[in-house]
């Protein structure tokens, strides 16, 4: 695949910023502790089966007091319907005693000491900080990932390949909008099966386009 050019980089850029400044998750939430639950939870799950799981968990466990000694088949109960419920389940909970444990109740707003959290890596970490604090970050979801490559952004084979790609080529202060435009652009206009060509922002630049099938 051929890889976008400086110029064609400078278009993306300038769309997505255009288009997604103010754009923020779709997942709801009141906050920190809600937030960083409902992350964790997207994980290869949609954020609409998220938002309509969690009105019920954190109305039982509205914070990681509760959720810390929580019955675990309780918790799987409210999340059966959420993809890799089990170990999500087991997961929460023990992030929340952890919370409890080490950070005297309080989530954590630092990358590195959220990574130590059960159920939370890089790219957890990441989305979360860019959401909550409006950090300078890239997160890499499948998503981002799939827009990446498609317009030459990356070639990596990992997701953290693909992360220092986009952090090298997309380099300034944006970041975190280009991480929230890439979810978004990725999830309703370049999506994964029949994607929306007519409606792309940037048609000129995409280095895959002449292979997508018709609907």
């Amino acid at each position: 695949m051929k890889k976008a050019t400086k110029a064609d980089i400078e278009i993306i850029k300038q769309a997505f910023i255009e288009k997604y400044s103010d754009a923020v998750t779709e997942l709801n939430y009141k906050n920190d502790y809600e937030l960083l639950i409902a992350i964790i939870l997207s994980a290869q799950c949609t954020d609409k089966r998220v938002n309509i799981i969690t009105p019920a968990l954190f109305e039982k466990y509205p914070s990681v007091r509760e959720l810390a000694v929580a019955d675990l088949e309780d918790v799987k109960a409210l999340l059966n319907s959420c993809s890799f419920f089990n170990n999500k389940s087991k997961n929460i909970i023990k992030m929340a005693q952890s919370v409890l444990m080490n950070y005297e109740g309080e989530i954590p707003h630092d990358q590195q000491k959220l990574m130590k959290l059960a159920g939370v890596g890089n790219k957890t970490a990441n989305v979360f900080m860019i959401e909550f604090e409006g950090a300078n970050l890239m997160a890499v979801d499948t998503h981002v990932f799939r827009v990446s490559h498609r317009l030459g952004l990356s070639d990596g084979k990992t997701v953290d390949i693909t992360e220092a790609d986009l952090v090298k080529k997309l380099k300034g202060h944006d970041l975190h909008i280009f991480h929230q435009a890439m979810v978004l652009f990725g999830r309703y206009i370049c999506k994964a099966v029949k994607p929306e060509c007519d409606n792309c922002l940037f048609p000129q630049v995409c280095k895959t386009k002449q292979s997508f099938k018709p609907a």
